[in-house]
């Protein structure tokens, strides 16, 4: 099956590294034009001068910190104002690990910032274009734990369940405009932020990290770490036409992780 993104435009948030620039490798290789979202420049640069020597797209980035709300609002309305925007993916970085017991009312906030509002006005300015359009694609980056929480990621259980239960609200409003809005539910993937995770993880329990990789690989039924460029195929799919009848949906990509139905 091919994949083809020609003429469209994407936006893909946190996509200097890790899961989100896997992301926006496969959307450009499948034909979109990018733009990157992130807080280190040289990266972004790296990231956006490889990209077009591979595709012959000239792709773009915007930079920016998801950590203060107020200034990424102006940054990305303007950038919203002057492009079009067809393909949206939100994803952000991680609110800091901890249990219940250790985190604040402020970190809640700060969280609730970070992983919901930011998104959601994000997407609601590129709804304008989208409608307009008749065409669309949200899709949000989450996490298997919004299933089935994780002890150690309080905030981010939370927080980001309220986005999904928000996410799966706007899918009933946009199917006639043509535009869906699904989740991803992310497992364990290969990545810095598995490792940051995982070294949290090894000092609150006293162990070597690389016991903490062990476990984790044997929980899931595979037996193995996902590759980041898996996780861009399935991003690919949503984002393309072969997946216009998929809406509001919760997608794990996880290996068989989730032991729920």
């Amino acid at each position: 099956m091919n994949i083809s993104l020609k003429n469209k435009h994407a936006l893909v948030g946190g996509s200097s590294k890790g899961l989100g620039y896997a992301v926006a490798k496969q959307l450009a290789h499948s034909g979109a034009k990018v733009t990157l979202v992130a807080r280190t420049e040289k990266l972004l640069i790296k990231t956006v001068n490889e990209l077009h020597k591979k595709t012959g797209i000239k792709h773009k980035y915007i930079l920016c910190d998801y950590n203060d709300h107020e200034k990424y609002k102006n940054v990305i309305s303007d950038y919203i104002k002057k492009n079009q925007i067809d393909i949206l993916v939100n994803n952000t970085q991680g609110p800091k690990a901890g249990d219940v017991a250790s985190v604040s009312m402020e970190d809640y906030q700060n969280s609730f910032d970070l992983l919901f509002k930011n998104i959601v006005y994000t997407s609601m300015l590129a709804l304008k274009q989208m409608k307009k359009n008749n065409w669309g694609r949200i899709i949000n980056m989450a996490s298997v734990s919004v299933k089935e929480p994780l002890s150690y990621l309080a905030l981010s259980n939370t927080i980001r369940s309220s986005l999904i239960s928000w996410a799966k609200t706007l899918s009933n409003d946009l199917g006639y405009n043509n535009i869906t809005v699904n989740n991803i539910l992310t497992g364990y993937f290969d990545t810095e932020r598995l490792k940051e995770l995982n070294t949290e993880k090894a000092k609150k329990f006293n162990v070597k990290v690389k016991e903490v990789y062990t476990t984790m690989k044997d929980q899931v039924p595979i037996k193995r770490i996902g590759d980041p460029e898996e996780y861009g195929f399935l991003v690919a799919f949503l984002a393309s036409d072969k997946a216009s009848y998929i809406n509001g949906a919760n997608i794990p990509i996880d290996g068989g992780l989730l032991r729920s139905i």
